[in-house]
């Protein structure tokens, strides 16, 4: 064979490989727009001349851009500047990136982007990510909020959908604290905002995020399955009202972990139709603990069953864990356990409440109640910032059965014995237990 034969058929494989390895390139289906601004769908045109490097420099950035995955908020006209209204800029960018395969949107770090109401709809092409580096701000003009008094930010119908970053939502609540009828009795009682709903979600990661100042609950996870949790900062006042932090209702496999929540309601409240629900390495303060519940509201039916609550930490918190139920209701709580758990100056460190009324007027006497059964204390200590470090009180007509105290040690922050108290129900106890009840 010849040299030159040997040339031609080295270059026409090379030629070949590279047809193979241009056609898997996505140039073709990708977008640019023109000259004359308009968007297109073939190819992006050539280069002509060596003068027009510049102009078709620019051409070809844009074009690249088009064919990422990556779409940033500030490409679509947010200005971030903690004043401009970006709520229509952030719509568009979503429906871009939701509309990619592999989408990843993004928000800038050191912005803060000013949003009103806004709800980010699924499904979206494939899995989702979105990447928060800087603060997104709550509008605190609360005639935003006439259409939905309930929500600020939603995030609708996702599967497989990761949301982190290490930025912010902050959701500017201190107009809605003060004109909260639990801060100003002569206020009318009204609601106000979630700051952030994952409803109907699928395979959803948020993480390393930090959620302050929200307006009343911080994170609600509404319908969910399959939800991993961690890394999360929650912070808003003791004193501010409602301000939920973990809020879970009618959602099944959900895994909180590594979460410092600070806040003036319950840390981590776990609401009817939520099962396989796990709580690891929690810090809690200030706050009203760690609660299931309330269930069986205005003679409702409430199910929660099989959690785990192990590895966290309460200081300074009105109650410890606690599990809450109005008369009335029906359904269950069962298949829950709390375990190796520190209290700091803790009012009410573990508590059971049938007879839950939270409402002006006194709530009557009712028969009916929700079955609470099969719950597990274990390896509980600390101190009680009260004389009652134990108290559980169920229901007379339907006790609880099934619980156990296992190595539980808890006494009043100067040293003295605590005290314990059960009604209604059947308790065994395992290992040391102090204080115990009387049954």
């Amino acid at each position: 064979m010849g040299l030159q034969t040997v040339v031609l058929s080295s270059a026409i494989m090379l030629s070949l490989v590279m047809m193979v390895l241009l056609s898997c390139l996505p140039i073709g289906l990708c977008s640019y727009n023109d000259e004359d601004g308009q968007q297109s769908h073939s190819s992006p045109p050539p280069f002509e001349t060596t003068s027009h490097l510049k102009n078709e420099s620019v051409t070809a950035r844009r074009h690249l851009a088009s064919c990422s995955n990556v779409v940033t908020v500030t490409d679509y006209g947010a200005k971030g500047d903690g004043k401009s209204d970006d709520t229509k800029a952030f719509e568009r960018a979503w429906k871009k990136a939701c509309s990619i395969k592999n989408g990843v949107l993004e928000v800038p770090r050191n912005k803060k982007f000013l949003l009103g109401p806004i709800t980010f709809s699924g499904p979206c092409k494939s899995s989702f990510t979105m990447k928060i580096y800087g603060t997104i701000l709550a509008s605190a003009d609360r005639s935003d909020y006439k259409k939905d008094l309930r929500h600020w930010i939603i995030f609708d119908s996702i599967s497989n959908f990761h949301v982190h970053g290490g930025g912010t939502f902050d959701g500017n609540g201190e107009i809605w604290w003060k004109n909260s009828c639990k801060i100003d009795k002569s206020k009318p009682c009204k609601h106000a905002p979630t700051a952030v709903t994952f409803y109907e979600c699928k395979n959803l990661q948020v993480d390393t995020l930090v959620f302050k100042n929200a307006q009343q609950m911080t994170v609600s996870f509404q319908k969910c399955v399959g939800v991993w949790g961690s890394s999360l900062v929650i912070d808003s006042p003791g004193w501010s009202p409602n301000t939920d932090g973990i809020h879970i209702t009618s959602s099944q496999n959900v895994q909180l972990s590594k979460c410092s929540i600070k806040t003036g309601d319950d840390c981590i409240s776990i609401e009817s139709g939520s099962r396989y629900i796990k709580a690891s390495d929690i810090v809690c303060g200030p706050g009203h603990g760690i609660s299931i519940g309330s269930l069986g509201d205005h003679s409702s039916v409430g199910r929660v069953s099989d959690v785990l609550v192990n590895r966290a930490k309460l200081t300074g918190t009105t109650n410890g864990v606690r599990i809450k139920t109005w008369q009335g209701g029906s359904g269950y709580a069962r298949k829950i356990r709390f375990e190796d758990i520190v209290m700091v100056n803790v009012t009410n460190p573990i508590i059971i409440d049938q007879n839950y009324c939270d409402q002006d007027e006194p709530c009557k006497h009712q028969s009916k109640a929700v079955q609470v059964e099969n719950v597990v204390y274990s390896n509980i200590k600390g101190t009680s910032a009260s004389e009652k470090a134990v108290s559980i009180e169920c229901s007379k007509k339907l006790p609880c059965r099934g619980l156990v105290l296992e190595d539980i040690d808890l006494k009043m922050n100067d040293g003295d014995e605590a005290e314990g108290r059960c009604e209604n129900a059947r308790v065994y106890f395992k290992g040391r237990v102090s204080p115990k009840c009387r049954n």
